[in-house]
């Protein structure tokens, strides 16, 4: 595909350390209103990464970002990039090729949400998970102030196996957990995915539908030989990487209607006035 992605730099963020539970990151801030938790992908906060967390925050949400991997500010295309895939794919925070797996990492991002939702207005705050990290956005809405869930591309466990490839992401209690939260607190949950990403897995979004029924909203990218987008079959970053800021490009609206369903779930419209209005469906 032509052209780039929209980038930014970490020059406008706050950065503070957040500790839980023996696990400390950097976590950089910024913006006003119901607090987002933007998770990054691998290799870490690039400009791309943070050209969303810019559009996030110019939406009206109060952004954090947890640094989790690589170096934040260096582009994908860093040659020290690969070190830092390969250190996250080691590690027991994140348990890569687990399933059924209660990862430690989610635990500390349900703990950073709920920091942030008691200092932000809004009902509760809402969590994007991406790749490496999509996952960990649905662990975290194991707590009651998590009200929207994001996994863009979400590519753990790694689909080695059959069974890799249909594994949610988290543990069958943290499932459980999600599910009923669904049911009984209106918890919703957006996946978004190009049609021919074999990181993200068709059977893992099949078994979020099965589990999670009306409450999964599902996002997929046409990424075919021919596709009307122009993706590639490579195409994996539906957020970042392969938005091009062209009216009517379809990751572009993708990501509109992610800010959308942000909106909605978090920012709700008081009675009186007038409703937002739903981003028009993006071409499947």
């Amino acid at each position: 595909m032509s052209g780039t992605p929209p980038v930014s730099t970490l020059d406008a963020w706050r950065r503070e350390p957040f500790s839980w539970q023996g696990m400390t990151h950097d976590c950089y801030e910024q913006g006003e209103g119901p607090g987002v938790v933007l998770l990054p992908e691998l290799p870490g906060i690039t400009p791309a990464v943070l050209g969303l967390a810019q559009h996030v925050v110019d939406s009206g949400f109060t952004v954090v970002i947890p640094s989790l991997f690589g170096v934040p500010g260096r582009p994908d295309t860093d040659p020290r990039a690969g070190a830092s895939i390969a250190r996250a794919c080691i590690s027991r925070e994140f348990a890569a090729f687990a399933t059924n797996a209660r990862r430690p990492v989610a635990d500390y991002v349900r703990a950073l949400a709920h920091r942030l939702n008691g200092r932000t207005p809004g009902p509760g705050v809402g969590v994007v998970g991406m790749c490496f990290s999509g996952g960990f956005a649905l662990a975290a809405a194991v707590d009651g102030s998590v009200l929207a869930a994001v996994l863009s591309q979400p590519s753990l466990p790694l689909p080695v196996t059959a069974a890799h490839r249909a594994d949610p992401g988290l543990s069958e209690a943290e499932l459980l957990d999600v599910a009923r939260r669904t049911r009984d607190d209106g918890l919703c949950v957006l996946g978004l995915r190009f049609s021919e990403d074999g990181l993200a897995p068709g059977q893992r979004f099949a078994t979020l539908r099965e589990r999670l029924g009306g409450a999964f909203e599902y996002i997929e990218l046409d990424s075919a030989p021919g596709n009307g987008g122009g993706f590639g079959r490579r195409a994996h970053s539906v957020l970042t990487r392969e938005v091009r800021e062209t009216p009517g490009h379809l990751a572009l609206d993708a990501r509109e209607r992610t800010v959308a369903f942000l909106r909605r779930r978090l920012a709700p419209v008081p009675p009186g006035a007038p409703a937002v209005p739903e981003v028009p469906a993006a071409a499947d």
